[in-house]
């Protein structure tokens, strides 16, 4: 058996009864994460025109956009839902391995799929986890062989997320494993996306994982259909490593296969590049001791790795020559850092125009100085904010908030993040929000998740 047909076999043959509890826990949080940034989303710059896009299309109304008024084709709706889960960069991110984890955005695409498809179907509260957890095990495992480098130009979050969402589609639509490896031969053929979304601030950043999303649905459908793909879409002679990597390690791809499940692993504090969270977190020190008002501020230094300030996040911040504002903000640790110090949280209502032009945060950057950090703590930040009076208070951290295994975010953290972008969004009423929550809680009692779509439509 090829390593194709041992993922493949996997994806379709793994019973829910088989996956470790802690992976099932692990799950319900990402679907209940997504689901809350997908709704903060609804109204974020370029939504709009891609809902009203897809309703001009028309066609079978197969599943739910969520927090608009709006049936669509799955594969469709899978587009937008995740349109709107990428879209203040709040999402689960961060694939694991066995060792070490890989820059990844894996479930911004796989539990918008796995939810609409899961609705399509009429499936169960099992049948969605069973499917979304080997769908981010093997989007997870390809991200993690890849050997992930953004100086390869092009944004994992269009390639290896195609194969997680197009696993996912094919479990739920019950295929086989003949029809499954045809889909993601199928989805191979149109992985794509360019790293220069986030480097110019548009909002093309966040197409990739949209497109992904629909890719997978529509490559299981085609499959389901007779439809053929590739041989070998991982490792044939121009599959997916041969096209795409550089530094690929291909060895632990089946390793602990069906015993050990691999997932995002960061649930983010912050609704921003995950690249700028150490320095939050060292500017939230400062801000819950003392009360920052920016006209008694004399200078910032924001003390990060090299890399970070010669990065896209790095680059100065200006929201008047942006196309995007709001997205400039959610990639600029300049901005962030700031309203961290300002506000004493990083949330999706502290990107809207009148926040990202307030005169009181630009007195802060414009007084603000990136310092490189010393070699060897590539996740660690300081702050130090120089007061008019000469005092310095300061902020330290070595590794950002949000890791599964190394600074966990609560239970009830993230219920209160949910809560806070139901609130954000106002659309969801919070009585409908809280069932869905508590549906979400238990989601393996669930007979039929369109209990709890109904409820966030």
């Amino acid at each position: 058996m090829s390593i194709a047909e041992e993922l493949v076999a996997n994806v379709i043959d793994t019973a829910y009864e088989s996956i470790p509890k802690e992976a099932v826990a692990r799950a319900k949080w990402r679907i209940i994460d997504t689901l809350g940034c997908m709704i903060a989303g609804a109204n974020a710059p370029g939504c709009h025109g891609a809902v009203d896009m897809v309703r001009s299309w028309g066609g079978t109304g197969q599943s739910t956009i969520f927090s608009h008024d709006l049936r669509a084709p799955a594969h469709n709706a899978a587009m937008l839902n995740s349109l709107m889960a990428r879209s203040f960069d709040f999402e689960p991110v961060e694939a694991e391995g066995e060792t070490k984890s890989s820059p990844a955005h894996i479930s911004g695409t796989t539990v918008p799929t796995a939810v609409t498809v899961a609705e399509w179907q009429g499936a169960s509260g099992k049948d969605l986890l069973a499917a979304l957890i080997v769908g981010d095990d093997l989007a997870a495992r390809v991200a993690m062989a890849t050997g992930f480098d953004f100086s390869l130009g092009w944004d994992n979050t269009g390639t290896v997320n195609c194969f997680g969402a197009a696993a996912i589609a094919c479990r739920l639509m019950g295929l086989g494993q003949k029809e499954t490896l045809h889909a993601f031969g199928i989805a191979l053929n149109q992985a794509a996306g360019s790293m220069d979304g986030v480097w110019d601030k548009a909002m093309s950043f966040k197409l990739c994982m949209a497109l992904a999303s629909r890719t997978g649905i529509f490559s299981a459908e085609l499959a389901a259909r007779g439809f053929t793909g590739t041989k070998d879409p991982f490792l044939g002679r121009n599959g997916y490593f041969k096209l795409y990597c550089r530094d690929h390690d291909t060895s632990g791809l089946t390793k602990d296969l069906g015993r050990r499940f691999y997932a995002d692993r960061v649930i983010k504090p912050h609704s921003a590049c995950r690249a700028t969270h150490s320095a939050i977190d060292a500017a939230l020190k400062i801000a819950h001791a003392q009360e920052i008002n920016s006209d008694e501020v004399r200078e910032i230094a924001v003390i990060v790795p090299p890399w970070i300030i010669d990065g896209f996040t790095g680059q100065p911040f200006a929201p008047a020559q942006a196309e995007a504002p709001q997205i400039e903000g959610a990639f600029s640790v300049r901005y962030t850092v700031a309203t961290a110090l300002l506000r004493r949280a990083v949330k999706p209502a502290y990107f809207t125009d009148a926040c990202l032009h307030d005169p009181a945060i630009h007195a802060l950057i414009d007084r603000m100085k990136l310092i490189p950090l010393e070699p060897g703590r590539a996740l660690a930040a300081e702050v130090k904010v120089t007061m008019a009076d000469g005092r310095v208070l300061s902020g330290d951290t070595g590794f950002p908030r949000g890791d599964i295994a190394r600074t966990p975010l609560s239970d009830e953290d993230i219920r209160a993040k949910f809560r806070d972008n139901v609130a954000y969004s106002r659309i969801v009423p919070t009585e409908k929000a809280e069932q869905a929550l508590s549906h979400l809680e238990a989601l393996e009692d669930v007979a039929d998740v369109r209990v709890i779509t109904s409820l966030l439509a």
